[in-house]
């Protein structure tokens, strides 16, 4: 669908409240001509989001026409690279890390470099990394969301256990829980994607963010001993009996209820998966979250937070607008307007931005805008090439049921590694 915002009329249906402040920088620059922006937001909410942005932005260029084309979020996917390539929009969303690579190697997106400079750097540094590629930034983040290990309060108190601040308070806890006939964690792994969490976030905790991000890079072999390491710290709790049986048959929504009936005690995933806890009855005395803990005491914590984006395509007519959008879009009042629990309910990057009063926004926000200086991973599926991802998710499955055959799975996603890189 194609809609185009002129500023007369969307001022008609706007509240001047966002207006003021970093809004009104883009006052400073007189816009005109066309601007193009192609959109995967199309759910509902997303797609009230990007329309709002859209029309706030038309309302301070007057003499702006801005055309915003929404298209299915999966049928994008499949479309992005022919339109970028024959007739590229000015803006269009898509992702950070790896899954942006592509489209730079092909020269495809702008470079953005300049945006970056001075309080904007600063203000968006838990993403700078996850958006820069040859050492430079092509793309800005919109909101993320974090990750981390959500576990039933209750059953803790219950038990005398305390969140973990390291491996071994972590294996303790589960020792415990175990001991009283709790599963550590749930999980379903029909999908595969679950299982890469938890490798994300053991390796990272093992071996640092550089390493985890060489690795999804192609860069260092899966026979490597430090791979090997990630594997064998998982292995303890494999061995412990931590999972919950049998999650090779159930999706992540189909694991829910062991933690909700309480017979798991914890379940490591996105913050997607409060709204549907509480759904089923978890109060949020109940309910609490923490940031995974440390293994490695040598490497800086970092943190799966997959991160949208927007980007100038190369090939666009108004870069002078475009960057403009960009621009408003990461400044930390449209952050915290777009971001809000009836909007996207996710979390905003700029660190100067504010959340809902929600407990695990706010403690999200926390731990992704101060708490992660290792640095902040898109999720192996999103950080490793497809074909990549695809195999290796397949082999975190095998390990998790079949540890005994790690050796052969190391060597299959090598031989992987050394025919898709």
């Amino acid at each position: 669908m194609v809609t185009h915002y002129r500023a007369a009329l969307a001022a008609l249906a706007m509240s001047t409240s966002l207006a003021s402040g970093a809004f009104a920088e883009s006052h400073e620059m007189a816009l005109s001509g066309e601007l193009k922006i192609f959109s995967d937001m199309s759910n509902p909410a997303p797609r009230a989001v990007m329309e709002g942005m859209v029309e706030r932005f038309g309302e301070m260029h007057p003499d702006l026409d801005i055309e915003l084309t929404v298209i299915d979020r999966e049928a994008y996917k499949t479309q992005i690279r022919n339109f970028l390539t024959a007739n590229p929009p000015d803006v269009a969303n898509w992702y950070a890390g790896n899954r942006m690579a592509p489209y730079v190697d092909a020269g495809l997106f702008e470079d953005v470099s300049d945006l970056w400079e001075g309080e904007l750097s600063e203000n968006l540094a838990s993403t700078k990394g996850a958006m820069t590629l040859d050492g430079k930034q092509w793309g800005v983040p919109y909101t993320y969301y974090q990750w981390g290990v959500y576990y039933r309060k209750d059953l803790y108190e219950e038990h005398g256990l305390e969140e973990p601040q390291d491996w071994e308070a972590f294996k303790a806890n589960c020792q415990t829980l175990l001991d009283n006939d709790i599963k550590c964690f749930t999980i379903g792994t029909k999908f595969l994607w679950t299982a890469a969490g938890w490798f994300d976030y053991l390796n990272m905790r093992t071996n640092g963010f550089d390493f985890h991000m060489a690795l999804a890079n192609g860069e260092v072999e899966w026979t490597d001993e430090r791979v090997k390491q990630t594997f064998a710290n998982w292995r303890e709790l494999i061995d412990m009996g931590a999972y919950v049986d049998n999650h090779t048959a159930y999706s992540w929504q189909e694991a829910l209820p062991f933690m909700v009936n309480g017979e798991a005690a914890a379940y490591l995933m996105g913050n997607f998966a409060v709204a549907p806890l509480r759904e089923a009855g978890l109060s949020d005395d109940q309910l609490d979250y923490y940031q995974f803990p440390a293994i490695n005491p040598d490497v800086e914590l970092a943190e799966d937070a997959p991160t949208d984006t927007f980007h100038i395509p190369s090939g666009a007519q108004n870069k002078e607008a475009a960057r403009a959008f960009l621009k408003f879009v990461t400044s930390a009042e449209n952050q915290t307007a777009i971001n809000a629990g009836d909007a996207l309910g996710q979390l905003p990057v700029n660190s100067g931005s504010s959340v809902d009063d929600d407990k695990f926004l706010k403690e999200g926000f926390e731990v992704l805008s101060s708490n992660s200086p290792g640095g902040v991973a898109q999720f192996f599926d999103r950080d490793a090439p497809a074909e990549m991802a695809k195999v290796a998710m397949e082999g975190f499955q095998e390990f998790m049921v079949k540890p005994d055959n790690l050796d052969r799975i190391l060597d299959r996603l090598e031989r992987a590694r050394q025919r898709i890189y």
